[in-house]
């Protein structure tokens, strides 16, 4: 994470602003994520049954690979000097482009595509997130994530 001037922040409208580390996506995780959100399809947990898929294997729920852009993002883009707090504001837009099989590596591509200052020292920022597949040309979603940033003014 680089740190910044908050009055900077806009001046990085249309960069990319980091490329996060690859993560590896495992059953074991798939079905953590199934028991925590009750989502037990068998495209997801049942391997035996996967093989008959498109895929021929299980795969991750969108959701989860939605769930890991938090972490994927912790140590890449900007951070506004005097930062308080950031906060996940939500996303204006999420598309599921292709399945994450099981033990694929995963990683985020972020571009700054918007910056608006709101009052009180709150800066929200879009930013545009290709997660990537390790050895494929789709990726896995493209997420235009929200966070609100608060520093001191």
């Amino acid at each position: 994470m680089k740190v910044i001037p908050a009055s900077e922040l806009e001046s990085h409208i249309g960069e990319e602003v980091g490329v996060s580390d690859w993560f590896e996506v495992t059953q074991e995780r798939i079905n953590q994520f199934a028991e925590a959100t009750n989502d037990h399809q068998f495209i997801h947990v049942d391997p035996e049954m996967a093989k008959a898929t498109p895929w021929g294997t299980t795969i991750a729920h969108g959701y989860l690979t939605l769930s890991l852009l938090t972490y994927l993002q912790a140590d890449i883009g900007y951070m506004p000097e005097g930062l308080q707090m950031a906060i996940n504001y939500g996303a204006d837009k999420v598309r599921f482009m292709e399945a994450v099989p099981v033990n694929s590596k995963i990683r985020a591509r972020n571009v700054l595509t918007d910056v608006q200052y709101k009052r009180n020292g709150r800066w929200l920022l879009k930013t545009t997130c290709t997660i990537e597949i390790e050895g494929k040309d789709k990726p896995a979603a493209i997420v235009e994530a929200l966070a609100m940033y608060v520093v001191s003014e």
